[in-house]
């Protein structure tokens, strides 16, 4: 049985993360709402410091640039689709996981009107555009760790899964290059569904032309 020592460190770690927590989330919200109302490059560090009531030495211990106050937030996606892999029926193949765990990331993300402020921002930032890129090797990762972890397989699996989830992650990436062009006639989650529709088809055609090339293998 814990004794009190033990039992009182753990409360007050739970408090201590908790208060970091939420010095954190004032930080970001702070920092994005000075962003959307002033652009990236009309805030200042000192600006969202005193938004949000707290030191440039606190701000720092939490985000080592302006610029990943940002990308805090866009990264989180890739957490909510690896989550929404996890969460796809047992018997479901792998196009039908990508393809729901997708659907059910790309609705919660295109339903929060902040977070399509945020990619507006980023697109119309040069200063953004950049460090944008990065979050597609964060999201091949972790997509592939996620049907990894489904599939149970072994080392070869894994490359496998890693090329397919590259591959995916390609085409959200030309998808929503695509998409920010100009006004579509569907939904979001429609434009999807038809940008991998158009992916499979071209998957199976250059599996056919292979087979055609080496009818023995």
């Amino acid at each position: 049985m814990a004794d009190a020592k033990e039992i009182d460190g753990e409360v007050k770690e739970g408090r201590r993360e908790r208060k970091r927590r939420q010095t954190r989330e004032r930080i970001e919200a702070a920092a994005l709402s000075l962003f959307l109302a002033r652009g990236f490059d009309g805030t200042t560090i000192e600006d969202i410091t005193e938004a949000a009531d707290v030191s440039k030495r606190s701000f720092f211990d939490y985000f080592p640039s302006k610029e990943e106050v940002v990308f805090a937030w866009q990264d989180s996606f890739s957490d909510e689709l690896a989550d929404a892999v996890a969460a796809q029926p047992k018997d479901a193949s792998v196009v039908e996981v990508i393809e729901g765990a997708l659907r059910s990331a790309l609705l919660a993300a295109s339903s929060d009107p902040q977070r399509l402020a945020i990619a507006v921002l980023i697109r119309d930032t040069p200063a953004l555009c950049a460090r944008d890129q990065l979050k597609y090797a964060k999201l091949e990762e972790k997509l592939t760790d996620a049907l990894f972890a489904r599939s149970g397989g072994d080392e070869e699996e894994h490359f496998q899964l890693r090329l397919l989830s590259a591959i995916v992650v390609s085409t959200l990436r030309i998808g929503g290059k695509r998409w920010n062009e100009g006004p579509q006639e569907m939904s979001l989650q429609d434009f999807t569904h038809r940008v991998f529709e158009e992916l499979w088809t071209a998957l199976a055609d250059l599996g056919t032309l292979l087979r055609q090339r080496n009818p023995k293998s």
